[in-house]
């Protein structure tokens, strides 16, 4: 695994949907091309959300993985 270093970091446990997309969102518009988010989320469907809205917006998803409990996200702006 390509372990990227984020930019930003996003916390988003806690969080129902679509919060975890929402403020991903908005945290993807304060970044430049290239640079990379990592997400923090405890809601479940952040995993198909997430990768299903990478998908539509033109962003790249790095990496995923899970660690006691919390979804970890790395997505690249496009």
């Amino acid at each position: 695994m390509l372990k990227k270093e984020a930019n930003k970091v996003l916390d988003a446990k806690g969080l129902a949907c679509p919060m975890p997309i929402v403020k991903t969102k908005k945290a993807m518009d304060e970044l430049n091309s290239g640079d990379i988010l990592e997400i923090h989320a405890t809601d479940k469907g952040a995993k198909a959300d997430l990768a299903a809205w990478t998908d539509s917006s033109g962003h790249e998803l790095v990496d995923q993985k899970e660690e006691d409990e919390v979804l970890k996200f790395w997505i690249k702006k496009g």
